[in-house]
């Protein structure tokens, strides 16, 4: 769809969303092809979601083989068929069948690509956190966390979305991001396929000790997707956006994500007060909790490494080379963490820059 024509369809899912007119002012959006408008219309405020059908679906068929699930690559094998709008709708009603603050749905046609959704402010924990007490901020998030752990909602579907399985295969798919593409940036040369083969190993191992997934898992849980809504209350004080890429997997994900932050300093003093804070309030045995955290930690830092190098070389944004040292840092200390041997072994051996 051209830009003329999307405006055209835009114009006419507002008209018969009751917004005809609306004035729209231009959002920062997110590293997908997803942009935001923030709609005003007499005494109405939302925010426009524009999610182009196209572009965000990647379908792959649930039967698919190991081998084409990883051909795929993991954006693909991650949603079943449909537009990613569908996803967003399911994860969004789920999260506020538990309680928590994901955006109220107004309208949506998804197979346009549309949405009207609640507007939930513009203060971002990336930018408050400094003049807010942190502390309060991050039991807020945990809270949320607890709370979804504590009311499990039924496994999200709508339309011809189901959320799909975190499985071993797809983390160890992501996993293989840091092989494939952060090796070749600091080697200048393609990974030797036996090291390949040994460094997938490990982590078909390592993920195959993890507790077997039984929740929802929102997979950008981080500063820069959550809001302060102080005015709410309980776990309701956390905003919850850019959830869409949610899988049905292992708990601990979430909480790695929230305390070993890409883009902001999380001081482990804080995280590691979060982490008792968030076993105890979901009652978890705290030596298990730690192996998945563990394990979650170290297969999330290594993924992330592999995108910002391939961001960097692939799609030329070398902007991503920045933020490699404060991952790189947070890997360093996952791998120091018990369990983690095997993996700390073969960094030490290979890549000794990022070993603890």
């Amino acid at each position: 769809m051209n830009a003329s024509n999307t405006q055209d369809a835009c114009a006419q899912f507002l008209t018969l969303a009751g917004w005809e007119g609306a004035k729209l002012l231009p959002l920062a959006g997110d590293a997908s092809t997803r942009s935001y408008m923030r709609a005003e219309h007499k005494d109405r405020k939302a925010v426009l979601m524009i999610a182009p059908p196209a572009a965000e679906s990647a379908p792959c068929p649930p039967e698919a083989s190991d081998e084409e699930r990883r051909t795929l690559g993991y954006n693909a094998m991650a949603r079943l068929a449909g537009p990613n709008l569908n996803a967003f709708i399911a994860i969004a009603q789920a999260l506020r069948s538990a309680g928590l603050s994901a955006p109220e749905i107004f309208a949506a046609d998804a197979a346009k690509g549309f949405a009207l959704i609640e507007d939930l402010g513009d203060d971002l924990y990336a930018r408050v956190a400094n003049a807010t007490n942190e502390t309060e901020l991050y039991r807020g998030a945990i809270d949320a966390l607890a709370t979804l752990r504590q009311n499990p909602p039924a496994r999200p579907a709508h339309d011809n979305y189901a959320m799909a399985t975190y499985d071993t295969m797809a983390l160890c798919t992501e996993a293989d991001l840091l092989i494939e593409w952060y090796w070749p940036l600091k080697k200048s040369a393609p990974a030797p396929e036996g090291l390949q083969a040994e460094y997938r190993e490990i982590f078909q191992n390592l993920a195959s000790a993890l507790s077997p997934p039984h929740m929802m898992v929102l997979r950008d849980y981080h500063a820069e997707n959550l809001l302060w809504l102080p005015q709410r209350k309980a776990a309701a004080r956390t905003g919850i956006i850019d959830f869409q890429d949610g899988l049905f997997g292992h708990a601990a994900y979430d909480v790695a994500s929230l305390l070993e932050d890409a883009r902001r300093d999380v001081s482990p003093a804080l995280a590691a007060a979060m982490i008792d804070h968030y076993a105890h309030a979901t009652d978890s045995d705290p030596a298990a909790f730690m192996n998945d955290y563990a394990i979650l930690a170290a297969q999330r830092n290594a993924k992330i490494l592999g995108i910002f190098a391939r961001l960097a070389r692939r799609d030329h944004k070398p902007r991503y080379l920045d933020l490699l040292p404060r991952v790189e840092a947070l890997f360093r200390n996952d791998l120091a963490r018990e369990g983690l041997a095997p993996l700390r072994s073969f960094i030490a051996a290979h890549l000794p820059e990022l070993a603890p």
